[in-house]
């Protein structure tokens, strides 16, 4: 089994910062993709940062300049630093992955358990 285990969420005043981590854990041969989505109450789940297995990184356009994605390869893990917050940044964040468990079958999609971000004065 794999597991995505996600850590670092919580309350943040508008401008402040976080920093979110997700471990990946279990039979892993080797993980592509790693990212986050967001969440929030009664909107749909979007995509916020990725990034793949060389570093190549992507996006969304409402956090441009302010959130920074990074992975570690020897430890399963990838980072989310969060930057000059904004209340329209509360959300559940959900780290994605697409990992290979064995060289012999195909890749999956995982998910965390997600992680509350929450912005306010």
């Amino acid at each position: 089994q794999v597991q995505l285990v996600e850590s670092g969420g919580g309350w943040v005043q508008p401008g402040g910062s976080l920093r979110l981590s997700c471990a990946a854990s279990g039979s892993i041969f080797s993980i592509n993709v790693m990212g986050w989505y967001r969440q929030a109450p009664g909107k749909q789940r979007v995509m916020v940062a990725r990034i793949t297995s060389d570093g190549s990184t992507n996006y969304a356009d409402s956090v441009k300049g302010r959130f920074t994605i990074s992975r570690d390869n020897a430890k399963n893990t990838v980072y989310l630093q969060m930057n000059s917050l904004k209340p329209e940044d509360a959300a559940d964040y959900l780290c994605h992955a697409v990992i290979q468990r064995h060289s012999y079958i195909p890749s999956s999609e995982y998910w965390g358990q997600g992680t509350q971000v929450t912005v306010s004065s």
